[in-house]
């Protein structure tokens, strides 16, 4: 899932460390649920994530030539999704969605054919509140009216926020949405932004096609390990046609080393989260290019049996926290091989690895390719002599060779 666009929020300062705790205090239900809707491809790109950028066609059209000269829609990304600041702030005299005619001086449907044309797929925001969290109209209560104008105009993606919620639950809010969007007879990606608030990995397979499990993601480690943290709670919600999402990749925007932004994205890759791009595309550097477009790394997030990797070695909250040892994450794929992702999450420790892949129930020797270095050994286990701070190594084991 790739997706395009930049929000003038105004959300308040929020307290990740008091956030952390609560979830932790909560009894999560894990639970098979049922997996009926068709697979979708979960691959989306954002085109800036600053407040200050002020969205308008050109930004889009820019965002979505870029995909194509990078050669990033060829490796799968293919939506470019316009979030918050589109839409005038008053309806129509009819109830309808007004788009920014300063902003879009084409039409939005124009935009939308000029997307379609370069081989690409477009995508919309809206809000399961009476405003965004911008102040433009909501959906609520206008559920049937803005699906099928997203529809006319050719949308094929709707982000659908949750602010200003009238203190109705979530559950109520998405599924007339959803409802509505099924009405319209096209083939509409649902993404569900509940920020994780009222537990969505328990309705959000019902509902939509993924699901935010944090809080917004920021452009620094920390922010990065909570919103991985929190999204692996919840590993068993996620499969073929509905994903865990912990929010956009910041790979690109600075925050972090090229070592930390590696890990981020091998992480996203590991437990199948919509790969969404942060930054701008158009400045790109070519370390930035190198992680998005790793092939290999991009082929065990989007595996069609959709299996979330989870925790396997090292998997106390503290050790999340502290990082005294390192952790393992692995997860099966369609052919029968393994991805196993080996993280370090101290800074100032640095771990020897010796995993036995026994573990996992292989037996005996089999090959091991790391998809960074694109090397190969052929060993019964994962071993590293040094795993610096930050970072992580992601393997696919190939149990069939």
């Amino acid at each position: 899932k790739f997706v395009m666009g930049t929000c003038c929020s105004n959300q308040k300062p929020f307290n990740y460390q008091e956030y952390a705790k609560k979830k932790i205090r909560i009894a999560i239900e894990r639970g098979q649920l049922d997996k009926l809707k068709q697979y979708l491809k979960r691959f989306c790109t954002s085109v800036q994530n600053k407040p200050t950028l002020d969205i308008n066609e050109e930004i889009i059209k820019s965002a979505a030539d870029s995909l194509v000269e990078s050669g990033l829609r060829d490796l799968g990304y293919v939506y470019v999704n316009i979030d918050d600041c589109w839409a005038l702030h008053q309806r129509s005299p009819e109830g309808k969605l007004v788009p920014d005619p300063k902003r879009f001086p084409s039409g939005i449907s124009a935009l939308a054919d000029y997307v379609h044309s370069k081989g690409l797929k477009i995508g919309i925001y809206s809000d399961a509140g009476t405003k965004t969290c911008a102040g433009q109209p909501g959906s609520l209560y206008h559920e049937q009216s803005d699906a099928q104008q997203f529809a006319d105009w050719g949308f094929d993606y709707l982000k659908y926020d949750t602010c200003h919620d009238k203190s109705i639950p979530a559950i109520k809010r998405y599924t007339p949405m959803r409802d509505a969007l099924n009405a319209t007879g096209k083939e509409i990606f649902y993404s569900i932004c509940d920020w994780g608030i009222q537990d969505p990995w328990k309705w959000g397979p019902e509902v939509g096609n993924s699901w935010r499990t944090t809080i917004d993601i920021k452009d620094f480690w920390a922010s990065m390990w909570l919103n991985f943290y929190l999204n692996s709670e919840h590993a068993s919600a996620a499969g073929p046609g509905g994903w865990n999402d912990p929010d956009m990749l910041e790979v690109g925007n600075g925050g972090m080393t090229f070592e930390e932004y590696k890990a981020h994205f091998s992480l996203w890759a590991l437990v199948k989260a919509p790969l969404i791009i942060g930054c701008e595309l158009g400045s790109m550097s070519s370390e930035t290019l190198q992680i998005l477009g790793n092939q290999e790394v991009i082929a065990i997030n989007q595996d069609k049996l959709g299996v979330q990797a989870t925790c396997r070695k090292g998997c106390s909250f503290a050790n999340f926290v502290l990082g005294y040892e390192y952790q393992v994450f692995a997860g099966p794929l369609e052919n029968g091989d393994w991805a196993v992702g080996v993280i370090n999450w101290s800074l100032l420790s640095k771990h020897n690895i010796h995993y036995n892949l026994k573990e996992l129930g292989i037996q005996g020797k089999v090959q091991i390719k790391d998809l960074w270095e694109n090397e190969v050994q052929e060993s019964d286990q994962i071993s590293v002599q040094t795993l610096k701070g930050h970072s992580v190594k992601l393997y696919r084991v190939l149990t069939n060779n």
